[in-house]
């Protein structure tokens, strides 16, 4: 380009807002363009040109005000951005009056104006913006070129930077300075693959957050139009169910890139403002990153649109989704367009992931989202390839995110444990998640004098939530029976609440993912009441314990705090037990604990071996034989 570069075309532009630094940060509209040509052969600068730019809001800040002299009045009656931007085209090649073999290149005061404030204000108003403007100049970086030894390039305006690149400054011996390798601004997002092998520059990434669910890569590398994206750069990140939780991982080609992407904090996204944070390479590999050979193979394809298929019926084949999409939204490759999402055992999950060749097939596929396939509807999601490697890398049980160390079962202290026979309890299902010790104490009235000390048990989910379900142990079965009558549906903070009487074994079955109602009780999968009965020592029974060594059921080991759970002086305590939803899975359930005096003994691994499995059984056909456990 430097042999046959002819003319600069030095750019200005200034917004309603913020200028210099801040130029663009604030998302004002563009308000006023200023240029001037150079021709480099003859070194000469043409007169300088200017276009008003009428925004969609005419509110001007005092900055703006203060810096263009320009009045709202004067705004009212420019053009709109796309015929500003016509005029300036027209006015550029009249002035060059380019011809065959003629060219100019951009040039602007830094990176702002062309990528911070005209692809953004483009993309948002759907203005497709001249090729002329996805390639530029940086005057700063090209002047620090021709002049390596001045300290002073931060004081310095447009003009006097360009006087002594163009024009030589006789005091300063430097040579004639070639404008070659100028900035380049993608014009698309183009998507690949990223391998957990792949070394990330920490200082590349950010996490974007409070995205719309429907969002897909190319939403986000639309919101960050005018920086480069690396490819396959651009990740969305799902929640434990496997939808998309509004955050995703953006990877860009540099560390200058990610800083102007950071300024973009709270900039819109439709009616949404998305979050923008520093993030680091081992964040988005977690996301981004695969190690599967045939997801590698399958996105090996490039240029492809993703789609989402989950609800399929377990027994569904390649040719009955070929069959369902039909011939208006051919798959890219046949069969080979498909990617079935299988458990480590090759069992089906329900999902899958289909390419489409362009944008028009991916849409008409769209369309039958909710369609029937067989007996079952069928939802349809755009996708990414970084959704494929984290389905896959969820379902093949790799965890993308650390794990936290394992929970403990949920099992009374001796101290606080009534006979087992005896219904003193009482359960409270229909809780506000907002109630406190206090909304139940008055709930309860008369028969909160009958409350157990460490008698009052609040119930959270498996995500640390109130459930909406607690357990109170009382003095008597009694009072306890009084209270589940007297209580029962009656009202808290316009909820009204279940009551149902219990005893403390029932309450440990419920604890442990069993059901009860007011028709008795049902026991936790894989357990039977006549075969179930509590520990008679105060033990807790750690998860990979019950997993691996079910031999310490006989013998379970006594867990010493280091601290109380409960403030001294206290005559009423909460204890937060984990419950989950059944058939719960070891890793959800939680514990309640209070204070113990007893030693931890020290224990044994052991290992039990299991004969006469099925050949098809899997991990989680194992971990549901052994739940409760």
């Amino acid at each position: 380009m430097t042999a046959s570069l002819d003319y600069l075309v030095i750019l200005f532009g200034t917004t309603a807002g913020a200028q210099g630094a801040k130029l663009g940060s604030d998302e004002k509209e563009l308000v006023q363009l200023l240029w001037k040509v150079v021709d480099l052969a003859r070194k000469k600068a043409g007169s300088l040109h200017e276009v008003l730019v009428r925004p969609e809001h005419l509110d001007l800040t005092e900055e703006c005000k203060e810096t263009t002299k320009l009045e709202v009045e004067s705004l009212a009656r420019a053009p709109q951005l796309e015929q500003a931007l016509q005029q300036f085209n027209q006015s550029v090649s009249n002035e060059l009056n380019i011809g065959v073999g003629t060219s100019f290149c951009l040039c602007t005061d830094g990176q702002l104006h062309i990528r911070q404030l005209l692809h953004p204000e483009a993309s948002k108003k759907n203005i497709l913006l001249p090729e002329c403007f996805y390639s530029f100049f940086d005057l700063r970086k090209e002047f620090k070129k021709c002049c390596p030894d001045s300290s002073d390039v931060d004081k310095l305006d447009v003009a006097a930077m360009t006087e002594c690149i163009l024009f030589k400054n006789h005091n300063l011996n430097y040579n004639d300075h070639r404008f070659a390798d100028p900035e380049r601004v993608n014009y698309k997002f183009e998507s690949g693959t990223c391998s957990k092998m792949e070394l990330v520059d920490d200082n590349t990434i950010i996490r974007a957050r409070g995205l719309p669910w429907q969002s897909s890569d190319q939403d986000i590398a639309r919101f960050f139009k005018g920086l480069n994206i690396a490819k396959g750069g651009a990740a969305l990140c799902l929640n434990v169910q496997g939808r998309r939780n509004g955050e995703a991982l953006v990877r860009f080609v540099s560390e200058e890139h990610r800083e102007l992407a950071l300024q973009r904090h709270k900039h819109h996204m439709g009616n949404r403002y998305i979050e923008v944070y520093k993030a680091t390479g081992e964040d988005f590999l977690k996301i981004a990153g695969g190690t599967s050979n045939e997801a590698a193979q399958f996105l090996s394809k490039e240029n492809q649109v993703i789609v989402r298929m989950r609800g399929l019926p377990f027994n569904a084949t390649t040719e009955e989704v070929l069959t369902f999409f039909g011939q208006h939204c051919p798959v890219t490759g046949g069969k080979e367009g498909i990617l079935f999402v299988t458990y480590p055992d090759n069992r089906p999950t329900g999902d899958a992931f289909v390419l489409f060749a362009c944008e028009e097939y991916a849409q008409n596929a769209l369309k039958k989202h909710k369609d029937l396939l067989g007996k079952r509807y069928i939802e349809l999601f755009r996708s990414t390839a970084a959704e494929v490697q984290q389905v896959l890398n969820r379902y093949s049980s790799t965890p993308l995110v650390p794990l936290a160390a394992p929970p403990i079962l949920p099992v009374l202290p001796q101290q606080f444990m009534p006979p087992t026979n005896v219904r003193d309890c009482i359960r409270l299902r229909g809780l506000p998640y907002a109630a406190t010790i206090e909304d139940i104490l008055e709930f309860l009235g008369e028969f909160s004098a009958d409350i157990r000390t460490h008698g009052v048990h609040m119930v959270l989910n498996h995500q640390g939530r109130p459930s909406g379900d607690a357990f109170i142990q009382m003095k008597s079965a009694d009072r306890a029976f009084l209270a589940a009558q007297k209580c029962h549906k009656k009202t808290m903070k316009d909820r009204y609440i279940e009551v149902f009487q219990c005893s403390a074994e029932e309450m440990n079955f419920v604890l442990m993912g069993g059901t009860l109602n007011r028709n008795g009780l049902s026991p936790p999968p894989c357990l039977s009441p006549p075969s179930y009965s509590l520990p008679a020592p105060a033990a807790v029974i750690p998860t990979e314990a019950a997993l691996y060594q079910p031999s310490m059921l006989l013998n379970p080991r006594t867990l010493q705090p280091s601290t109380a759970y409960y403030p001294a002086g206290a005559q009423l305590f909460m204890n937060y037990t984990y419950y989950p939803s059944p058939p719960g899975s070891p890793r959800t359930l939680g514990y309640s604990l209070s204070a113990a005096n007893t030693n931890v003994p020290p224990q044994h691994g052991m290992m039990v071996k299991m004969q006469g499995l099925a050949y098809s059984s899997g991990f989680k056909e194992i971990c549901n034989l052994f739940q409760g456990y």
